[in-house]
Parts: C-alpha cells; structure tokens; sequence
C-alpha cells in the first residue's frame, strides 16, 4: 500500500488520524496481535480513542460537520458517527485506562468493531488504499503527517 492520496482534502492531516485509528479498531487479528501482546509501536486501544476524536470533536458533535474538510461525503461522516458512538460508549462504560482485555471482553465490542471497519473500507477506498492491509505503526503515520 502506498503513500494515502489524501492530501486533496484541505485537513488531510486530521483525516489521516482518523483513518489510522479506524484501522485499528476494525481489525481483531491487529487487536490480538498487537494491543493484546502489549506491542508499543502502534499504542493503545486508548490512543486510538484519542486519535479518533482529538482534533476532530467527534466526541462533541457530529462528523457531518465536516464533509469537505476531513471527510469525503455524507456516507463517510456517517460511517465515522456510528463507530465514535460505539466505541465511545464502550470507553465511557469500561474506562479510558482499562486494559485492552476489558474493550475486548465488552460485549458491545464485536459491533464497535463492524461499525470502525465499515467507516475505515469507505474511507481507504475513497483514498484509493487497500483496506486490508496491516495498520500502520504510529512512526509512520508521524512521518506521513509531518509538515512538508
């Protein structure tokens, strides 16, 4: 998978954000892998959260709020609301310091997962990337969003 041709979108930055953290909250076998096995080089469940909901507000508002700047189309804000709403509510109910396991375990867990995939395949195919490749380690994403 190359380079995200995502720089078209005035806040492609924050896009890039988004996505990465959609990528690996749609992804069990990463989740295991990785989160699970404590690997540090793609953080936490929690820093995906945050990733997800940082410099965007999606906690705050609706991503409809930003078609044209961040998103693509109203189907692709839509997507991203109904993962936020899942995932959020599962970090509200579990903690946002609880162990991977407790995300996991949830048992609205599985559907924060189908809701996250849904949104990242829309949005990694807007941008015309393979979204089955592996997620990308949080190194590479700082390099990808450096300031050119």
């Amino acid at each position: 998978m190359g380079r995200m041709p995502l720089n078209d979108m005035p806040w492609w930055r924050w896009r890039s954000n988004v996505r990465s953290a959609l990528h690996m909250l749609s992804d069990p076998q990463f989740q295991q892998e990785c989160w699970l096995a404590g690997r540090t080089e793609y953080g936490d469940v929690t820093d995906a959260v945050y990733r997800l909901v940082e410099d965007t507000w999606l906690d705050n508002w609706s991503a409809e709020k930003y078609v044209g700047t961040i998103f693509r189309d109203s189907q692709e804000a839509s997507l991203v609301d109904v993962a936020v709403l899942r995932v959020l509510r599962i970090m509200h109910q579990v903690g946002p310091d609880a162990q991977v396991a407790a995300y996991m375990n949830h048992h609205g867990w599985p559907e924060a997962v189908r809701a996250a995939r849904d949104a990242h395949v829309r949005l990694a195919t807007s941008d015309g990337d393979d979204p089955d490749q592996p997620p990308r380690s949080l190194e590479v994403l700082e390099i990808m969003t450096r300031s050119a």
